[in-house]
């Protein structure tokens, strides 16, 4: 399986950090953002992974040049402005491939096992979702008999790691567009499944969550 980090995106909430440097490659435990989610891939057996770039993308290559100093083929879809969750997949589908493969926000703290996705039957689409931060307290979807449903409560968060066929992105026009609507036309042919993570995790959206995640990683053997 061949798996996707979203990198592109401007770290808008970040400024004026991220004007000079892009979100993943901010540090927390020692080490940036991506870098924790490579060795979490590669140490669950996924090694082949595209990273999509924008926003001060020559940067991150230069951090992570091929991948052979993590054990992993990097490669590189690089975007002159970001397109969004949706445009940037439909762009890197043709160095992802014709099988189910794994995406995931370049800016979360996660010890969530992503190999254990590595084989996991899909229809469209499989999403893991997490409890709601302070900061979105009203959640994303509903969880039904491990279906996600666009209704429904309880109503969890998107955690920004997903499975997906390319078949869900085959009508899309090239260009920016969000991911979200994608998935809702799915989840009304119930194609989406989905399962709740209760373990870490965080989205680094901002510098007070960044720090918590540093403090976090200090304080694990």
């Amino acid at each position: 399986m061949r798996a996707m980090i979203l990198a592109a995106g401007r770290g808008e909430r970040m400024r004026p950090l991220t004007d000079h440097t892009p979100k993943p490659l901010l540090t927390a435990g020692g080490q940036p953002l991506i870098v924790h989610l490579i060795r979490n891939l590669v140490a669950g057996g996924i090694s082949d992974i595209i990273v999509n770039t924008a926003h001060l993308g020559h940067q991150i290559s230069a951090a992570l040049g091929d991948g052979q100093a993590f054990g992993a083929l990097i490669r590189y879809s690089r975007e002159t402005e970001a397109l969004e969750t949706g445009g940037g997949i439909l762009k890197a589908l043709p160095l992802l491939g014709d099988d189910p493969f794994l995406v995931i926000n370049g800016d979360i703290g996660t010890d969530f096992p992503l190999g254990r996705l590595k084989d996991h039957a899909i229809d469209l689409a499989h999403l893991i979702l997490v409890q709601n931060p302070p900061h979105h307290p009203n959640g994303d979807f509903g969880l039904h008999h491990g279906k996600a449903m666009d209704s429904g409560e309880p109503r969890y968060t998107f955690g920004g790691i997903g499975l997906y066929r390319p078949s869900l992105f085959k009508a899309c026009p090239p260009g920016r567009f969000p991911l979200a609507p994608l998935l809702r036309n799915a989840m009304a042919q119930e194609a989406v499944s989905a399962e709740l993570y209760q373990g870490l995790w965080m989205d680094i959206g901002t510098m007070e969550r960044l720090n918590a995640f540093d403090a976090l990683l200090a304080e694990s053997p």
